[in-house]
């Protein structure tokens, strides 16, 4: 039995349509299952990131730098009683540089029309005490092609402070590419444990791997 259980680049009757049938034909239903899922991981291994549909991964980023152009001392700038209420409390606890830029790790590298995201909650950790869950109809983002998260003016978002975001995401219609490289992925498997040796199948295990890593590098981090 597979550790996890994530949505597979390719299916196993994706894999058994083509040339790799003759591969898996002795597989039962589970293992057959399990097989795709090995190969999902490893394909995600090579491209350094996660490609099928996720939920539930908590990242946590430290606040850092803020643009110029956004520090908010001016006091005509328009707010709402939330931003108001945020700002007051940043000028009562002796700041004013507060961020408004977070960056989700994981986003899509290519085919941004593909990917969805499902954001679960954002939770503020100040220095000096206090948590908080911001109001995620507030946020704007997450952007499919950065992972681009932009809070609102007056949030109270101190730099240095870290943020811990819990959410989903992932190809949620997976790229034509991705399951080609599933299936070379999991027909490598398949071979090194049928025949280590390659003989009698007619396909080469090193072959099959070096075609699905060669298509999961394009999806790597540059």
């Amino acid at each position: 039995m597979a550790a996890d259980s994530p949505v597979p680049l390719a299916t196993a009757a994706q894999l058994q349509e083509g040339p790799y049938a003759d591969l898996v034909r002795s597989y039962s239903p589970q293992a057959l299952s399990d097989l795709m899922i090995e190969a999902t991981r490893m394909c995600e291994g090579a491209a350094g990131r996660r490609l099928a549909p996720f939920t539930g991964l908590v990242e946590t980023e430290r606040s850092t730098g803020i643009d110029p152009d956004e520090y908010i001392d001016a006091g005509n700038v328009p707010l709402d009683l939330a931003g108001t209420l945020g700002q007051s409390y940043a000028y009562a606890m002796g700041t004013t540089s507060l961020a408004r830029h977070g960056w989700l790790q994981e986003f899509a590298p290519k085919y941004q029309d593909l990917w969805a995201y499902s954001l679960q909650t954002i939770t503020i950790h100040r220095s000096y005490g206090g948590d908080q869950q911001v109001n995620l109809s507030t946020v704007r983002g997450p952007d499919p092609d950065t992972g681009h998260i932009w809070f609102p003016i007056g949030e109270f978002l101190p730099l240095g402070s870290f943020v811990t975001y819990v959410y989903g995401g992932g190809y949620s219609t997976i790229p034509a590419d991705l399951v080609r490289a599933g299936k070379y992925m999991a027909a490598s498997i398949a071979v090194r444990e049928l025949d280590p040796t390659m003989a009698g199948h007619g396909h080469d295990p090193d072959v099959l791997a070096a075609d699905a890593e060669a298509i999961c590098a394009s999806y790597g981090r540059g």
